[in-house]
């Protein structure tokens, strides 16, 4: 009877490591897709400022040549 007992034990014990492995092997296939998801927000998120950064010149430089237009009207008035 008890070499029933452990063999029973031994199966018990491997289907909780099975069952731990394939939640293991869940786990980390969730977080690299998450992870993935995360690099792409990254990249947009980085591709969002560049184009942010190139408007805001764009508009310091207007506001520049506007600024110096007044300027010089000024010193014609």
């Amino acid at each position: 009877m008890a070499m029933t007992d452990d063999n029973n034990n031994e199966s018990i014990d491997l289907v909780s490591l099975e069952a731990k492995v394939d939640k293991l092997i869940e786990t980390v296939s969730n977080l690299k897709a998450e992870n993935e998801a995360l690099r792409q927000q990254q990249s947009a998120l980085a591709l969002e400022r560049a184009d942010l950064i190139e408007k805001t010149e764009l508009a310091r430089t207007r506001v520049e040549a506007m600024i110096s237009r007044l300027k010089s009207m000024e010193t014609r008035t």
